[in-house]
């Protein structure tokens, strides 16, 4: 575990996306977590979480990171990746710094992992492409929160195909100790009906493993979710929908609304 950092991905949506105060934070998460409904002891080896601000998102994120607490000591490796919102750039970017801040601390990157990523001719190391994206770093609190140690390898999504996706998770795959998140969320700016609508035919298309019929309107993250569902059925893997809602249900404005979802992979 990397203890002196050379060089340091600051936040970028702190204080926006998610609070800045440590145990502000830290207090949201955990209500969240506390919050959430089912028991959830599935320990799957990918997870979708989606990545809006917490008062949005949050409660949906918590139900997905949650079924990592089971198996928390024994995962020392995170693969996160998600589509880039503000950068236009080609292929899949890995990060050049070796950690990530947040308010709760420093994440170490995984050297050899990001390494052995970049032997793939999509995948180009820019900390540029990672440093205003905002959909891998309101994830790391979460898992923070919940794993005592860990690293990441975190990738943001360019200009890429679902095989270049799929491609880097099978590369990163192996281990038992090691988990991947992919961090999208679902429609943006329907009202509230069409959403919860075209929400529902996404989390079906997702559970029959069906990568074909996500497109970008019915998910920002599409190129990482359809990757993901590639190499879920190469390793037989089953999808499970554990939450499905928008902001109008977590926020009370019903009237253009983002769409969440929490998956799981085992």
């Amino acid at each position: 575990m990397i203890t002196e950092f050379k060089k340091i991905r600051r936040p970028a949506v702190s204080g926006m996306f998610y609070p800045n105060s440590p145990d502000e934070l830290r207090n949201l998460i955990r209500e969240f977590i506390a919050g959430v409904k089912i028991k959830i002891d599935r320990n799957p080896k990918a997870l979708i979480a989606p990545h809006a601000g917490y008062q949005y998102s949050g409660p949906v994120a918590a139900s997905a990171f949650a079924s990592l607490k089971a198996q928390a000591d024994s995962i020392k490796n995170i693969i996160i990746i998600g589509p880039s919102h503000r950068m236009p750039f080609d292929g899949i970017a890995a990060p050049e710094c070796d950690g990530f801040e947040t308010p709760l601390g420093v994440v170490p990157v995984n050297q050899s992992l990001i390494q052995k990523a970049l032997r793939l001719p999509c995948v180009k190391a820019s900390d540029l492409a990672h440093s205003d994206e905002h959909c891998l770093e309101v994830e790391l609190p979460f898992l923070q929160e919940i794993l005592p140690q860990f690293t990441i390898a975190p990738f943001t999504v360019g200009d890429a195909s679902d095989q270049d996706v799929a491609d880097l998770l099978e590369l990163l795959w192996d281990g038992d100790d090691t988990r991947i998140v992919v961090s999208s969320d679902l429609s943006h700016y329907l009202n509230y009906s069409s959403a919860k609508q075209i929400d529902e035919i996404t989390a079906n298309s997702i559970l029959n493993l069906d990568h074909e019929s996500i497109d970008y309107d019915q998910a920002c993250g599409c190129i990482p979710v359809r990757g993901l569902i590639i190499a879920a059925k190469k390793h037989n893997l089953k999808a499970e929908l554990i939450d499905l809602r928008n902001s109008g249900d977590t926020s009370g404005n019903k009237g253009k609304v983002v769409g969440y979802g929490a998956f799981l992979f085992k």
